[in-house]
């Protein structure tokens, strides 16, 4: 057992996927809640797939994925704020025709005879192929967005209750919605270089929606759905490297185990904290 254990930190690439992963699980987890809470989990998603273009482009000129990538989520948050102007306060339509529309670019763009092999990494993500530069990168926007939770958690929670008071207490809930989805879409760069553009909206839901299933309360659903972002991760990992499967994907499986096990203790009616709606 020991060495089933030991063996994968025995590689340099096992490694930083090991760490890769616990940074995106951490900071995926924590924003996921507030994901949950402010009901923007499509909007989540789609960020996530909006960006395809720009992580495509950089990697055709040769840039970091990270500058891309902010580059292309910048571009659909600018689209979708023009689009929902003509969409008659439709926000879902303006976010799935930006979105889809971004989404069929980046593909053509992918699949054009000048891009290099490997491109498709950028749709499922190579987690054992994070490099140090990377992970230093990562690891800085991830101090950046847990600070920021912290500097703003009474906000957040205040606008996210209760948004019809919030400018009572001096919170504006579209800023706070706002700051949200910037949140998100930092989160979306720590993980797109180890999940890919396709699997990285998984942690930022699903741990968190796991966790709402056992509790009502906000301060046990954020530790629940980092624990469940760090074991799903770790547990992918371990699964990637002796089953010799794609790393991206196993976590994300083991993400959905975790759900399907929280669904489950749900019904039997374990649950930590359970009160008649979600509070601190």
């Amino acid at each position: 057992m020991m060495d089933w254990i030991l063996e994968p930190l025995r590689f340099g690439a096992s490694l930083r996927a090991l760490v890769e992963i616990a940074l995106i699980g951490a900071v995926g987890g924590a924003v996921g809640c507030w994901v949950v809470l402010y009901r923007v989990s499509y909007s989540a998603e789609s960020l996530a797939h909006g960006l395809l273009p720009g992580l495509v482009a950089a990697t055709l000129l040769g840039l970091p994925t990270l500058l891309g990538g902010a580059a292309g989520i910048l571009a659909a948050a600018v689209l979708i704020a023009l689009v929902n102007r003509f969409a008659d306060g439709d926000a879902d339509t303006a976010i799935a025709v930006v979105v889809t529309t971004l989404f069929g670019i980046g593909v053509l763009m992918a699949l054009s005879p000048e891009a290099p092999p490997g491109v498709s990494g950028l749709l499922f993500g190579d987690l054992l192929g994070v490099t140090s530069t990377q992970l230093f990168t990562s690891a800085l926007i991830a101090l950046a967005v847990v600070a920021t939770l912290w500097l703003f958690h009474d906000r957040l929670l205040a606008a996210g209750f209760d948004p019809g008071a919030g400018p009572s207490l001096g919170v504006s809930p579209g800023l706070m919605s706002g700051m949200v989805l910037t949140l998100v879409a930092l989160t979306v760069l720590v993980g797109v270089q180890g999940l890919g553009n396709l699997l990285v909206a998984a942690v930022l839901v699903t741990p968190a929606a796991a966790a709402r299933l056992l509790t009502e309360r906000f301060a046990p659903m954020l530790a629940l759905s980092v624990a469940f972002a760090l074991a799903a991760g770790i547990a992918g990992i371990y699964l990637s490297f002796h089953a010799r499967v794609a790393a991206g994907a196993a976590v994300v499986a083991c993400l959905v185990v975790v759900y399907l096990v929280a669904a489950a203790a749900s019904a039997a009616g374990f649950g930590f904290g359970r009160a008649t709606s979600l509070e601190s």
